[in-house]
Formats: C-alpha cells, sequence, structure tokens
C-alpha cells in the first residue's frame, strides 16, 4: 500500500501531467490562430510576390500560368442563352485565349478585360466580368461545381463532418497585378471601381478586393468589403477610401503600378496585405466568427480577374488589368 506522500507525489506528478497536456493543446490554438498572421507578416517589406522574369509573351495563358485548377468567365454571350459564357478547367489549360478581353501581353503578364457592358453570369447579377472561379476538382466533371464536396473549401471553423467532405480546409490566395484601366464615364456613384479578387460563397462574399481611380485623380484606392452571410457589408480601407468624392490619395497607387495581395482565411480570422515595391506592407485582419460562414451548407472559391462594378456610361467603355502572378493554396 502507498503511504500518503508517495500518494501525494503520484497526484502532483498526475496534476503536472493534465497542466502540460492542457498548456500544450492551448499552445497549439494560439499557434493555429496566429498562424496565417504570422505568414502574412513574415512576407518581405515592399517586395512584390512572384517571378515575373519566367513569363513568355509569345506562350498563351495557360503556358505561363497554372490554370486546370480554375474555370473562367467571359461578358461575352456566344450561344444566346442569356448567361455569360464560361470556359471549363480542361479548356481553359489547352492554351485557350480570347483577345482583347482574355489573352497574353506584350511582357507576358496575363489581360483580362471587361466592358461596362455585356453579358452577365445570371438575371440577378448587375456587372460584367472577364474572371477566374477556383475549381478544387481540376477538370473531374463527375465531382459538382456547387457544394460542400471536392471542388470547394470551408473555414477551419465548420464541424468537422463538412470539413472531411470539402476539398480543402482555409486557403490562401495571393496575386501580383497591374489595373491599366478603369471606367471613366456614367454614374459617378460607380464610375473608376473594379474587382480584382474575392472570396466567394453561396450567395455572399467573405471578402471582395476593389480597386478604385476616379477620373480627376492620379491615384487609386484599395478597400475590401466583408459581407456578413445574409447581412450587410463590413468595409476596410487599404490605401484611401472608396467614397466617389475622394480627393487624389497621397498614398494611392496609380494606373499600370504593379502591386501585390495576399488574402488569407484560417478558422475565423481573415486577413488581407498589401504589398508595394519599396514600401511598408499593410495587413489587416477582420473576425468573421460572428459572420456566419461556419454554417455546414457554406463553402468556398477564390475568384481573381476583373469584375466590373459599373453597368453605366459609354458602350466602349471597359475596365483591364494585367496579372503577374497568382496562386491558390489551401
Amino acid at each position: 500500500m502507498s503511504s500518503p506522500i508517495q500518494c501525494i507525489k503520484k497526484l502532483a506528478a498526475i496534476s503536472l501531467c493534465i497542466s502540460s497536456v492542457l498548456m500544450a493543446a492551448l499552445s497549439q490554438a494560439q499557434a493555429d490562430e496566429s498562424g496565417a498572421l504570422a505568414v502574412h507578416e513574415a512576407l518581405p517589406q515592399g517586395k512584390l510576390l512572384g517571378h515575373f522574369d519566367r513569363l513568355d509573351p509569345n506562350k498563351k495563358p495557360s503556358e505561363n500560368f497554372e490554370l486546370l485548377d480554375w474555370h473562367l468567365t467571359l461578358p461575352t454571350d456566344s450561344d444566346k442563352n442569356g448567361k455569360a459564357d464560361s470556359i471549363p478547367e480542361v479548356n481553359l489549360a489547352s492554351k485557350f485565349e480570347y483577345s482583347p478581353l482574355f489573352y497574353t501581353a506584350k511582357d507576358g503578364g496575363l489581360v483580362f478585360a471587361a466592358p461596362n457592358k455585356g453579358a452577365t453570369t445570371s438575371k440577378n447579377t448587375k456587372y460584367t466580368r472577364t474572371e477566374l472561379r477556383e475549381m478544387l476538382r481540376k477538370g473531374n466533371a463527375r465531382i459538382k461545381t456547387q457544394g460542400v464536396n471536392k471542388n470547394n473549401w470551408v473555414f477551419g471553423s465548420m464541424h468537422r463532418s463538412g470539413q472531411r467532405q470539402a476539398g480543402a480546409v482555409d486557403g490562401s490566395l495571393e496575386a501580383t497585378v497591374a489595373v491599366n484601366r478603369v471606367s471613366i464615364t456614367g454614374d459617378i456613384k460607380k464610375v473608376g471601381r473594379v474587382i480584382i479578387g474575392q472570396i466567394h460563397a453561396i450567395k455572399d462574399e467573405p471578402i471582395r478586393l476593389y480597386y478604385r481611380k476616379l477620373p480627376g485623380n492620379e491615384k487609386g484606392s484599395i478597400y475590401f468589403a466583408h459581407e456578413i452571410n445574409g447581412g450587410d457589408d463590413i468595409w476596410t480601407n487599404m490605401v484611401g477610401t472608396r467614397s466617389h468624392t475622394l480627393a487624389n490619395p497621397e498614398d494611392g497607387i496609380t494606373l499600370g503600378e504593379l502591386f501585390s495581395y495576399k488574402i488569407s482565411v484560417e478558422k475565423d480570422l481573415l486577413v488581407v496585405t498589401l504589398i508595394r515595391e519599396g514600401k511598408p506592407n499593410i495587413t489587416k485582419t477582420l473576425d468573421m466568427s460572428e459572420s456566419g460562414y461556419h454554417l455546414s451548407n457554406q463553402y468556398m472559391y477564390f475568384k481573381l480577374g476583373v469584375y466590373n462594378q459599373n453597368n453605366t456610361g459609354d458602350d466602349g467603355d471597359f475596365v483591364q488589368a494585367t496579372f503577374y502572378h497568382f496562386d491558390n493554396t489551401h
């Protein structure tokens, strides 16, 4: 039989063991929560993302960029079905090009252009786009496009059963881009706006990343919207603001100027970083724990390109951006 002292020592050892386990679990949880932010904070200051010297102006888009895990929406309606045309992953990855909307630029970048007026994806969509939609299935048409399945990803805050069904959990999208042109005619509240990156859910968007330059300004703004599931937008400014009366933002971005962005989700944490050459990086975070994207029916996919946010003005008006690097990881 153990003595009282031996019992006390055993209890102390057990207590220490339990404490160590709890502390380890807590440390892991803290590491998980801060992981995405730590990655963003570790990005080199003022250094654009990607390797532009590998781009070849004589190659088709899919020869310069990995496109098998994307499909493309164009602001055209070639089959006259009332909806914008889409190019599936396999076709897109087979040297598809469609000038002047989607083609290789003279410097090897990938050009996206969308007019103010053209075909839209549905009756409920007001604006045109030339935009890539993430497709984790990579051409496997047996997997449906929509749903919590192997084609889409979910937040790490979703129930484990949903995570097992999804193609991935959490993720990052990064890109280096130059906005070449924004719309200059029409409703002043819509002029100059273009979305260059998104996370899309069933109906709403955890993030829409905007560039906006007003006609009278030399430089443009970068900001993003977080749409609460079934609710309103929360707006966050990176450089300048989204105002249609904004004076020229001193620290703004000119047309043709290269910049990089990185968007990450870890559980319910959204992290967004803006990178400009030779300048300090700007990182913003947003807590999405009350936004409703952890629910079992919610699935995500990245989007990038140009989503024109002006459907007024002259017929010949358009937006255009050239991407030099993009990468989606999970």
